[in-house]
């Protein structure tokens, strides 16, 4: 399945349905009058976040999204039927940007989310609505009300707890398919990941979700390589794990590339956690790794970890880092109440009746 994380569609709600106008007929009644039912109200268009979803590939071929419209009144008092709603899927994480590309008119964070976009237009008051006792045979009704419609950017963040960031070919995929199930393209030379992958790794017992996006090199924020398109989906993690190749010549230098193209994009990911990691280590003496690591660690005056992805050495010092720094409170929460309600129900005195 194509990855597409942008998308433009169309959306239309329903109009309402006329008023009608109509009179009562009916044999041995004396007296008759007014009897126009009113117009149905038309469809709304919802937008639903659901979890089984992972790209905005299907609003490629499908981009016009209407709502039926209302059914006029009819006689005899009848309200006329209410238009379908529509409910438009869309992946968990995904933002709703008005036509301008910038007015947020929703965030898609949750399973289940549900968001009306569009209301149907309100059915127009039928001729029996109007009666007063001045006016006892009005003959006029009103017609529905419109609906909206609007042009709207979908656009998905993937929702992750670790993003991984540095350099092409700085081992990212590598190390998400030794940590996690997923099998993203590994390969020899840069760019190999032209979109981002998720995988779901296991740490103390939680689940970490790592999302490997495509590889940063300077000048990224003014569209060289892949750009910085890809960043925003590195926005809701908690942390990053910045990978940076230990074959590179000035490894410091490839570093702060990479953290000034976070601050030129956006203040709030130069500010997330970080942890720094030297990888591809197998390939250098010991000495040289040595050095390289002290250099790093005083240009980002912190712990710089080593790890070898492909040798699988030093991964899990790196997991266990990362983990402290992703907020589970929610988690842990759960985790708690079903323990104390199972410590209850062992608790719990003996009865037959149990």
């Amino acid at each position: 399945m194509k990855f597409l994380d942008q998308a433009k569609i169309f959306i239309q709600s329903g109009d309402g349905g006329a008023g009608c106008v109509s009179f009562r007929r009916e044999k041995y009644i004396e007296f008759g009058g007014p009897n126009g039912g009113d117009g149905g109200k038309g469809g709304s268009v919802y937008i639903e976040a659901v979890a089984n979803l992972n790209t905005l590939i299907d609003f490629r071929y499908h981009q016009h999204f209407k709502a039926k419209k209302g059914q006029n009144g009819m006689g005899s008092d009848k309200t006329g039927a209410k238009g379908e709603d529509i409910i438009i899927k869309v992946p968990v994480g995904t933002e709703i940007i008005a036509e301008d590309g910038e007015t947020l008119i929703a965030d898609m964070v949750e399973p289940g989310q549900i968001f009306r976009i569009a209301k149907g237009g309100d059915g127009g008051r039928g001729n029996a609505q109007f009666k007063t006792s001045v006016n006892q045979a009005p003959r006029y009704a009103e017609p529905g009300w419109p609906g909206e419609e609007m042009w709207v950017w979908l656009r998905l963040k993937v929702i992750a707890d670790v993003g991984l960031i540095g350099m092409p070919n700085a081992g990212k995929s590598t190390f998400l398919s030794v940590v996690t199930k997923a099998r993203p393209k590994i390969a020899d030379y840069p760019f190999t990941t032209l979109h981002p992958n998720l995988g779901v790794a296991w740490v103390d017992g939680y689940e970490m979700v790592i999302a490997d996006i495509p590889g940063l090199i300077e000048g990224a924020h003014e569209g060289v390589g892949l750009g910085d398109r890809f960043l925003k989906h590195v926005e809701r993690c908690s942390a990053f794990l910045h990978l940076i190749d230990a074959t590179d010549e000035n490894v410091v230098k490839t570093y702060k590339a990479i953290r000034r193209e976070l601050e030129l994009y956006n203040k709030i990911l130069q500010n997330k956690p970080e942890v720094v990691v030297l990888n591809k280590i197998d390939a250098l003496p010991k000495e040289e790794t040595l050095k390289k690591q002290k250099e790093l660690e005083k240009a980002c005056g912190k712990k710089v970890f080593v790890m070898s992805a492909i040798a699988k050495q030093g991964i899990f010092d790196c997991l266990l880092e990362v983990n402290k720094y992703i907020k589970r409170e929610g988690r842990k929460k759960e985790e708690v109440e079903v323990a104390e309600s199972v410590s209850e129900e062992e608790n719990k005195p003996w009865s037959p009746l149990n």
